[in-house]
């Protein structure tokens, strides 16, 4: 109904237009609907680069929602090139040491720790933490998240004693920040159980 009214109101190629295919498009995404929330995301793409041009952060927003969901159906190197745009919009845009500069950096490591390269991918992980703990703070959910992320990667690695401090450290953030029943802070604890039982210890 707001897309209807948008569309009606300021016409199909509006800003405003864009806001609403975009969060319409997560919706179904989450809803399991990649094919019809990836058309979605293109449409806001396209109005956001022709109203805002190629280099704006809502340009930036887009590219890196429409990533994810080629991430999730499996294009992993549609998802790499749409990362890399994204990020290089935002540091151009926002500057190196913006939050939002690394979630992109984030974004990427995932994507390539998914394609096997794991040195590329740790170096991400470590950028994006420094910066979030500079802009946010130690304390902040995103930068549990950092710490969460590398520490998967060193266990995936085979680091076991490099992981189990980081996967604490994050749990500790979130049972304070976001309460120990937040399905964050019951998604590290998981990650560090799992850890704690391949490491050998009865905790």
């Amino acid at each position: 109904r707001a897309l209807a009214i948008g569309e009606k109101a300021y016409g199909p190629g509006h800003p405003e237009v864009a806001n609403n295919l975009n969060d319409l498009a997560g919706l179904l995404q989450e809803q399991g609907y990649l094919g019809e929330a990836e058309q979605l995301f293109q449409r806001a793409l396209a109005i956001w680069e022709k109203a805002l041009g190629l280099e704006h952060p809502a340009t930036a927003r887009i590219l890196n929602n429409l990533a994810l969901l080629l991430q999730a159906r499996g294009d992993l190197a549609g998802a790499e090139l749409l990362h890399r745009r994204a990020l290089a919009v935002r540091k151009k845009a926002l500057g190196p040491e913006h939050p939002d500069t690394a979630t992109s950096r984030n974004n990427l490591a995932v994507l390539l720790q998914d394609r096997g390269d794991p040195d590329g991918a740790e170096r991400l992980f470590r950028r994006a933490l420094a910066i979030r703990k500079k802009a946010l703070g130690l304390e902040h959910p995103d930068t549990a998240k950092s710490l969460n992320n590398l520490a998967g990667l060193l266990q995936a690695r085979g680091d076991l004693d490099g992981a189990e401090p980081l996967y604490r450290r994050a749990l500790a953030i979130l049972e304070k920040a976001l309460g120990p029943e937040h399905p964050n802070t019951r998604m590290v604890a998981e990650n560090l159980r799992v850890l704690l039982e391949k490491m050998g210890k009865s905790e």
